[in-house]
């Protein structure tokens, strides 16, 4: 299984917003020079989760991007089913055009096992994700 490039700066943009000082926005381009991302990239990503509720955006002169809420509320479950938009794992799942199609239980059997991926993602927040605050903030750079 493997996740999205999008799903991915989604979640490292979210532990980045979770790991700045209280009250503090920051910005696209300190994000995506932290992370060596494209901005633009970094921009639809900001746009989608803002419109989702996970963050926030202020706009003007004094403006940035910051956690619509607390880290313990937002569960990562959700955000990568967002982001994944169905997490189809092989191609049967999106057109069916294979011989075996009609009579398939590997399908069945690869469904389980997101179902499966997907609970063990239910099961954390971002808290969980930004609890080694010290080291994070050293890394990101915001210290």
């Amino acid at each position: 299984m493997r996740l999205t490039q999008y799903t991915d700066y989604a979640l490292r943009l979210l532990i980045y917003l979770g790991s700045v000082s209280t009250g503090r926005l920051a910005s696209i381009g300190e994000i995506a020079q932290v992370y060596n991302l494209s901005s633009n990239h970094l921009s639809k990503i900001v746009h989608q989760l803002a419109q989702e509720g996970f963050i926030e955006t202020i706009r003007g002169r004094n403006g940035g991007i910051r956690l619509a809420g607390l880290p313990e509320n937002i569960n990562i479950g959700q955000v990568v089913r967002f982001t994944e938009d169905g997490l189809q794992i092989v191609d049967c799942f999106r057109n069916g055009d294979c011989v075996i199609n009609p009579v398939c239980t590997l399908k069945s059997v690869l469904y389980e096992a997101g179902q499966a991926f997907y609970q063990v993602l239910d099961q954390y927040t971002l808290q969980d994700l930004v609890s080694n605050q010290g080291a994070l903030r050293s890394y990101l750079q915001l210290e």
